[in-house]
């Protein structure tokens, strides 16, 4: 029975060409490598791996499966939204997964690309500035003026790629994107094909088998360019819930932190402590935003698992080069600050007021880490 080894932390690939952040399907690859060759289960259309062997890639192996080699957990969620999701992929809509700021979509579209297609980077970014063009096709001008427009000249955008090869197209943030931009996805969804009007000759581009879209939402967004109806009875929506478990949001927080140290090339314990004066200190935070009763009285901060993972790598990196190695108290809350200030003066006064009466309690109450946790707070907010 075939055998993976442990997954590669390397940024060189086979070629030696090396990459600041490895693609899902390059950084897992002995993984899906060794899901594929003990994959017994039906695959839909082109797929590399059947529904449930996707499902464990993102979920992680069970003691129960008996595998040969043990399958991390990459993604921290309900089963029930890694599932719907799959099950998703496999049907003729599109998938939209919505959520808050740092609950994982992009993430989960990129693994779920990955062990699917074993492509994740066919993917439209959008932006107030997305065109039609972005997601359709566009033209070589140079070519055009020499030979006139052909399929030779044709610029395929990454959306028409993944068509071409029966892959998942990755749209991320669909919702910042004007209204008729959007539209230019029903054709796409409905009759999965584009048409090219330039050409007299092959003229439409279409779909392969396996080909479906999976869009990401931020739900801070909504009402910004709302989808139209036609638009979303074409996909289905699956809700990503803000992270409140601090068991779970413990796991997302040492998963990502320890890879994103990989790319320095070190490794780095947190200490149980510090990263629990971190989860409490935001838990507070969320509280305190939720009882503002004005936009001015809470940071303008989403408060999301994303930006808790940027402060404690933010800080690590600080006590790295310029403390005593280790992560320390006061180096975490310098980060902390400097992150979540954004605004002047609404949100240092938000965290001056927040500093004194709930950290300094803390301080009180608890010492240790907690004393230089708040020394280290005052510090950073008379910078501002």
């Amino acid at each position: 029975m075939a055998k993976a080894k442990s997954n590669t932390t390397s940024s060189e690939t086979k070629d030696n060409t090396v990459m600041l952040r490895q693609p899902a399907e390059l950084k897992y690859a002995e993984e899906l490598e060794y899901l594929a060759s003990i994959d017994k289960g039906t695959k839909p259309f082109s797929w590399r791996l059947s529904p449930q062997m996707v499902r464990t890639f993102v979920l992680g192996s069970t003691p129960s499966q008996k595998l040969d080699h043990q399958i991390e957990q990459k993604w921290y969620g309900d089963s029930a939204i890694a599932e719907r999701a799959i099950v998703t992929l496999a049907s003729d809509r599109g998938l939209l997964l919505i959520g808050d700021p740092g609950t994982g979509k992009s993430w989960l579209a990129e693994l779920l690309a990955a062990a699917i297609s074993g492509n994740s980077t066919y993917v439209v970014q959008g932006t107030a500035g997305t065109t039609e063009d972005q997601i359709k096709y566009s033209w070589n001008v140079a070519m055009v003026i020499a030979s006139g427009q052909s399929r030779d000249s044709l610029i395929p955008s990454p959306i028409m790629t993944a068509m071409h090869s029966g892959a998942m197209g990755r749209f991320e943030e669909l919702t910042r994107c004007t209204s008729d931009v959007q539209d230019a996805l029903i054709s796409i969804l409905s009759e999965k094909y584009i048409s090219i009007p330039e050409l007299k000759i092959d003229n439409v581009a279409f779909a392969q088998p396996g080909f479906n879209v999976i869009a990401t939402a931020n739900s801070r967004d909504r009402g910004v360019n709302e989808l139209s109806s036609a638009l979303k009875r074409r996909f289905n929506f699956v809700h990503m819930p803000v992270v409140t478990n601090k068991k779970q949001e413990k796991e997302i927080i040492l998963f990502r932190t320890k890879e994103l140290m990989n790319r320095h090339g070190f490794e780095v314990d947190v200490p149980p402590t510090l990263l629990d004066v971190l989860l409490q200190t935001f838990a507070d935070l969320r509280e305190t935003s939720a009882a503002a009763s004005s936009d001015d009285q809470r940071l303008e901060s989403a408060l999301s698992t994303a930006e808790q993972i940027g402060v404690l790598e933010d800080a690590i990196l600080h006590s790295r080069y310029f403390g005593a190695t280790n992560l320390e108290a006061g180096a975490l809350a310098k980060s902390l600050v400097g992150t979540l200030v954004r605004r002047q003066p609404e949100d240092i006064s938000v965290m001056n007021q927040f500093w004194h009466a709930v950290v300094e309690k803390r301080s009180q109450e608890y010492k240790g880490e907690w004393e230089d946790f708040l020394e280290g707070g005052k510090q950073a907010m008379g910078l501002f």
